[in-house]
């Protein structure tokens, strides 16, 4: 067996995350540490990537701060992570949705997931 597959598995850690995707709009309650004090901040954008297995999965979150389009990739197996909410599902026929970097305004819209 894979001596570094041995070793993710020992220290793999179970998150309580609900399941999302690409494409879906969501807001990570992230918890960040400012000299001993601890606060959790919201970021809430588009999902525009889900990559990776087991402790190396990770997701990329994409939000329009102004006109500025800004990025963050968060690990999933992360302790900083307080929670994801999942506010609409996206309706994309890919798995990464890059295209979305080029486009903006009514552009950049994704079609909701009806239930």
């Amino acid at each position: 067996m894979d001596l570094i597959k041995v070793v993710e598995n020992a220290f793999e850690v179970e998150n309580n995350l609900p399941a999302f995707s690409a494409g879906d709009t969501i807001t990570v309650h992230y918890k960040i540490r400012e000299g001993n004090k601890e606060r959790i901040q919201d970021y809430r954008g588009v999902v525009i990537q889900v990559k990776g297995t087991g402790v190396n999965k990770m997701f990329t979150v994409r939000k329009m701060s102004g006109n500025i389009g800004v990025e963050r990739i968060f690990p999933m197996s992360s302790p900083f992570i307080e929670g994801v909410d999942i506010n609409k599902k996206g309706s994309v026929r890919r798995a990464r949705i890059f295209y979305l970097r080029e486009r903006t305004g009514k552009k950049a819209r994704i079609k909701e997931k009806r239930f």
